[in-house]
This record gives C-alpha cells, sequence and structure tokens, in this order.
C-alpha cells in the first residue's frame, strides 16, 4: 500500500453523531470524499431531514436516523438498526455535543449534568455500542470531538471544560483498552470555530466594532483568525484511515497554534 492509498476509506462505515450541520457536517463529507459511507443521527427528525436534504445537495447518499445520544438503549438499537442496513461500522466520531456559557455559580446541578450527560456520557455509550463488533471484525476507529477545553479552563464553560476534561481521559482509556483489538481511538480538539453555536461571539456589535470575545480570540490565535469546520475535515480523514494505525490515545489540537501561544502584551 503506497502512502495515498493508507488514507483511502473505501469499504468502511461511518458514523458521525450530529452530523446534521456544523463541524460533524463538514467531517462527514470529508470521510465520503474519502471513500466511506455516511451514517449520521441527530435527536429530531426535522433535524435528521435537515441533513439529509444537506447531504444531498452535495451528491452524498447519508443514512439518517433520529436518536438520543444519551439513550444507551436508544444508541443500542440504532447500532443494531445500522449493521442490518448499511453494514458493521468502521468508524465512530463522537461530535454531538452542547455547551452552556453560564457562570458556575449560576448554574444548577440539572444544567451542569446536562452537558456531562450530551458531551461525555453519550461518548461513552456510543464508544461502548460499537466497540464489540469492531472487536470480531479485527479493526476500528473511535474519534473523539475534544476542545481546547480539554486543556484549558475559562469563565462561565465550568461544565463543557469537565466534559471535555473527562472526553479526553475517556480517548486514552479506550486506547488502553482496545488497543490490542487494533482499535484506535483518538481526539481532535477544534480551536475557536466558526459555526453557528459560536456565532453569537462573533456578531458585529452596534457601533460596528468586532465582538470583544472576537477580537479577543484573534489576539490570543497566532493564525489571526477562527477555524472553519472545513479546516477539521483533513485532520478527521487521518485519524479514521489506516494512515494512524500506529496513532492510539492522541489528541490532536487543531487550534490555529493558540495552545502553544501566550497572546500578544497588552
Amino acid at each position: 500500500m503506497n502512502v495515498m492509498e493508507s488514507f483511502s476509506l473505501k469499504g468502511k462505515v461511518a458514523l458521525i453523531t450530529g452530523a446534521s450541520y456544523g463541524i460533524g457536517f463538514a467531517i462527514a463529507c470529508a470521510l465520503h470524499d474519502a471513500g466511506a459511507t455516511i451514517v449520521f443521527n441527530d435527536i429530531k427528525q426535522e433535524l435528521v431531514d435537515k441533513g439529509l436534504a444537506a447531504y444531498e445537495e452535495k451528491g452524498i447518499k447519508a443514512h439518517g436516523y433520529v436518536c438520543d445520544v444519551t439513550d444507551e438503549t436508544a444508541v443500542n438499537a440504532l447500532v443494531a438498526q445500522v449493521e442490518k442496513e448499511v453494514g458493521i461500522i468502521d468508524i465512530l466520531v463522537n461530535n454531538a455535543g452542547i455547551i452552556k456559557r453560564i457562570p458556575m455559580c449560576e448554574m444548577t446541578a440539572d444544567q451542569f449534568r446536562q452537558v456531562i450527560d450530551v458531551d461525555l456520557n453519550a461518548p461513552f455509550i456510543c464508544a461502548k455500542a460499537v466497540i464489540p463488533s469492531m472487536i470480531k471484525k479485527g479493526h476500528g476507529k473511535i474519534i473523539n470531538i475534544c476542545s481546547m477545553m480539554s486543556e484549558l479552563g475559562r469563565e462561565t464553560v465550568s461544565a463543557y471544560a469537565a466534559a471535555k476534561g473527562g472526553l479526553k481521559m475517556l480517548t486514552k482509556n479506550i486506547a488502553s483498552e482496545y488497543g490490542a483489538h487494533n482499535i484506535q481511538c483518538n481526539g481532535i480538539g477544534p480551536g475557536y470555530i466558526a459555526t453557528p453555536q459560536t456565532a453569537p461571539l462573533r456578531e458585529i456589535q452596534p457601533d460596528g466594532s468586532r465582538h470583544p470575545f472576537d477580537q479577543f480570540i484573534l489576539a490570543k490565535t497566532p493564525a489571526n483568525r477562527w477555524g472553519n469546520p472545513e479546516d477539521l475535515a483533513a485532520p478527521a480523514v487521518f485519524l479514521a484511515s489506516d494512515a494512524s494505525n500506529f496513532v492510539n490515545g492522541h489528541i490532536l489540537y487543531v487550534d490555529g497554534g493558540i495552545l502553544a501561544y501566550i497572546g500578544k502584551q497588552p
């Protein structure tokens, strides 16, 4: 196999959670371009329909399902249905996630639990559902969408940082526990990405200036820009392909250099 062939995903089935739009959609499109059959879920039929239309517009025949990834029974049923209708899942991308920007002392325990449930418990549930068939097949790739908050803290994101820090360690533990079965589990840690979720932080102010947080991010990022969902595409293909067969338990930060940079002097 030559180097370029090692990046091919031809014949592989990839499940990307929450991939109706945004980062998950961009990653799914990239995996398709590399040859994979795309399966995705979302929590509502209207979101699945929106995703199916977006994939169709790009000429991609995707398989969409309604599933709440925090519901273990529903996830197990989804995986069984995908195995029956599409094939054994070779690649799992745990992309579904939420964030609540609330100061810690104003956040309720229920709000904290909701973020942990979606951002940490769900990847555990989904990974647990696909690993047995990966073991039987003799290979598998799991990619967890982590965050710079897997490494850093910041005001108002206590639950998100706790979840993403936990997801980093779950990634390492899956690699440790199932690496001998030729299963590689790695993470992608996006920097600040221009998505609908971050749109409020990039809104132009009434006076025509940039949002203060937007200014802050540009000053902290050597690339001097927000990332795009497409910036995560090729790294995802690498981690989903045979090119990364000896990469396990690693978090690949795609952040424009922000974690390497102390920031500009005031």
